[in-house]
C-alpha cells in the first residue's frame, strides 16, 4: 500500500539513479485501469488515469491509495474518454492535483460527459445502496462525487494531433488519431535525451464505420502496445445473420435489449440498424437510445459530422440524411421513459448503458427482461471478465443486481464484429509499420493470455524484444535500438532504494 512515506521515496530512487523511467500502475495483466507513469528528472508525466472494471477484486482497487502523490503530478495526458483511461482523474483532483490534463478536444467534449455521468451513477448507486440495505459498508459512498468529477473537468486541454505540447522540462507530448472512439489518441512523450516512449491507448480498427483508420506510428525508443484482442480475430461482419436473429425476436413479440457502450458503440448500431432498415432486412421498428450519457454523446458525433471532422470517413460526412437515425428513432430523455421501457408495449429495439452492464439504467432493464425468453439481449464488443456481459455470455442462469436474483430464460448473443479495437492482425499490421524496431514493446491492456498471445507473435514475427510488464514494475526509458541494453529495474518494492538495474548479459 502507498503511503506518503513510499512517495517520497519515490522520488529521490528516480533522482539517484538520474535515468528516465517508466512504472506500470495499471491495465498491466488485466485489461482496464490505465495508468503509466513516466519521471524524468524532477518531472513526473502521467498517462491516462482509468478505473478497473470488472469483478470486485478489480473495483476494489479502485479505492486503494493512489500510487504515488497526486500533488507530485506535473501533467496528465489522456488517450481517451473511456472510464478505464480517465474514470479516477476526479479521485486525484480531489486529492490535491492541480495540474492540467491534456487530451485531443474531442475528449475533452467526451470526458467531460463521460466523468459527470460517472459520477452520477456513483452516487446514485450508494443512494440505493442505502435505501435497500444491500451494501456491506455503513454508510455506502460514491468513490467519488459531482464536485470532484467538476474539480478534474477544470484542468482539461485540449491539444490538436500532430502539434507538440510542452508538459515539462524537456519533455514534450504529441497526439496522433488512434481511430477508437472520436478523438481517441495515440500519445508519444519525447523525454528529451533519453528518448521517445509511444503510447497506443485503444487502437481502433482499419474497417471502423465511422471513423478513419489509425496513422501509422512515429518513431519511438519503447512502444507500449494494448492488446484486448492480443489473441483473437475479429468475425467478418453478417448483416443478414444479424437481422435474421433481431427478426426472430420481433416475430415472437420480444423486444432486443443491447447493452452498449455510449460512446461509438452506440452511434456504430444506429448506423447498422439504420442501412438493415434502408436495405429492407429489418422492418420499420421504434429504435430507442436510453441513456443520458449516449444522448449527449450521440450530440458530439452530430456536430463532428456537421464540422466535418477529418477524424469521420467520408461517407458519414458526405450522408445525405442523418447517418445516426434509423427511421423511428426514441431519445429517452427522463427516468419516467427509461422506466416504461422494462416492459415495451411492442417490438422494439433498445439500447442502452453501460456495455458490459455493470451499471446505468440497461441494469433495470435486464431485471426486467431476462426473464422472458421471447426477449434478445445482444452484446456487442468485448466482455471484461467478471462483469454481468461477460457472466451471461458464459451462460449463466441467473444474475445479480441491487441485492436480487433474476432468472436468465431471454437468448443472450455476442457479437464480437462490433468491438471498437483492433484484432491482434491489425494490431501485428499497425506495428510493422513503425519506421524502426524500437529497443522494447511492452503489451498492457489485456487479459493474461491475450498478452502473453500477442507478445510471442510480435517476437516471432517483428523480432522485437517485447515484454508482458508486471503491475508496478518499472523499466529505464532509453534512446536508441541497442538490444543489448538492460532497461528492467528490480521493483518487489517500488520507490525502495534497494532496487537495483538488471545488468546486460553478453549475447552469445
Amino acid at each position: 500500500m502507498a503511503t506518503p512515506a513510499g512517495w517520497a521515496a519515490g522520488r529521490l530512487y528516480e533522482e539517484v539513479l538520474a535515468v528516465s523511467t517508466l512504472r506500470f500502475l495499471g491495465a498491466a495483466g488485466t485489461v482496464t485501469g490505465s495508468r503509466f507513469l513516466i519521471e524524468s528528472g524532477r518531472q513526473r508525466i502521467l498517462v491516462d488515469c482509468g478505473m478497473y472494471q470488472g469483478d470486485a477484486a478489480l473495483r476494489r482497487r479502485n479505492w486503494r491509495p493512489f500510487p504515488v502523490d497526486p500533488t507530485s503530478i506535473d501533467a496528465v495526458v489522456i488517450t481517451h474518454a473511456h472510464l478505464d483511461h480517465i474514470g479516477l482523474l476526479p479521485r486525484i483532483a480531489r486529492e490535491g492535483y492541480r495540474g492540467p490534463v491534456y487530451c485531443s478536444p474531442h475528449t475533452a467534449q467526451l470526458a467531460r460527459i463521460v466523468l459527470t455521468d460517472a459520477a452520477h451513477l456513483q452516487e446514485e448507486d450508494a443512494r440505493y445502496a442505502v435505501r435497500h440495505r444491500y451494501s456491506r459498508h455503513d454508510p455506502p459512498l460514491p468513490l467519488y462525487t459531482h464536485t470532484d468529477a467538476a474539480r478534474s473537468l477544470e484542468l482539461l486541454r485540449p491539444t490538436p494531433f500532430g502539434t507538440p505540447v510542452s508538459i515539462g522540462g524537456e519533455m514534450t507530448a504529441t497526439l496522433h488519431r488512434a481511430g477508437h472512439i472520436l478523438g481517441s489518441a495515440c500519445v508519444a512523450i519525447d523525454t528529451g535525451s533519453d528518448g521517445t516512449v509511444l503510447f497506443s491507448g485503444d487502437l481502433g480498427r482499419t474497417d471502423h464505420p465511422l471513423l478513419r483508420p489509425p496513422g501509422p506510428p512515429p518513431a519511438a525508443d519503447q512502444i507500449v502496445i494494448e492488446s484486448t484482442y492480443g489473441n483473437r480475430r475479429h468475425p467478418l461482419s453478417d448483416l443478414a445473420a444479424e437481422a435474421a436473429l433481431i427478426n426472430s425476436a420481433l416475430q415472437r413479440g420480444g423486444s432486443v435489449l443491447i447493452p452498449c457502450f455510449a460512446i461509438d458503440r452506440t452511434e456504430i448500431l444506429l448506423v447498422r440498424l439504420a442501412e438493415m432498415i434502408s436495405a429492407g432486412m429489418l422492418p420499420p421498428v421504434p429504435v430507442h437510445v436510453d441513456s443520458p450519457m449516449a444522448l449527449a454523446a450521440l450530440e458530439v458525433y452530430r456536430q463532428a459530422a456537421r464540422d466535418r471532422s477529418p477524424e469521420l470517413r467520408p461517407a458519414i460526412l458526405n450522408a445525405a440524411t442523418d447517418p445516426f437515425d434509423p427511421g423511428e428513432l426514441h431519445l429517452a430523455r427522463t427516468v419516467e421513459e427509461s422506466a416504461r421501457l422494462n416492459h415495451p408495449r411492442q417490438p422494439c429495439i433498445i439500447l442502452s448503458a453501460a456495455g458490459m452492464a455493470t451499471g446505468g439504467r440497461v441494469v433495470h432493464h435486464l431485471l426486467a427482461q431476462l426473464p422472458d425468453p421471447r426477449n434478445l439481449v445482444l452484446l456487442p464488443g468485448y466482455q471484461v471478465p467478471g462483469t454481468r456481459g461477460a457472466n451471461l455470455l458464459a451462460g449463466a442462469t441467473a444474475i445479480k443486481a441491487y441485492g436480487q436474483y433474476v432468472p436468465v430464460r431471454a437468448q443472450v448473443v455476442g457479437l464480437g464484429e462490433f468491438s471498437a479495437h483492433a484484432d491482434a492482425d491489425a494490431v501485428l499490421t499497425w506495428l510493422s509499420l513503425a519506421p524502426a524496431a524500437p529497443a522494447t514493446c511492452f503489451v498492457v491492456h489485456g487479459e493474461p493470455d491475450a498478452s502473453a498471445t500477442l507478445a510471442h507473435r510480435i517476437r516471432q514475427q517483428l523480432d522485437w524484444c517485447t515484454v508482458v510488464p508486471r503491475e508496478d514494475e518499472r523499466v529505464t526509458i532509453r534512446p536508441g535500438h541497442d538490444p543489448g541494453r538492460a532497461n528492467e529495474i528490480d521493483t518487489d518494492h517500488p520507490g525502495n532504494l534497494s532496487g537495483q538495474l538488471t545488468r546486460p548479459q553478453a549475447r552469445p
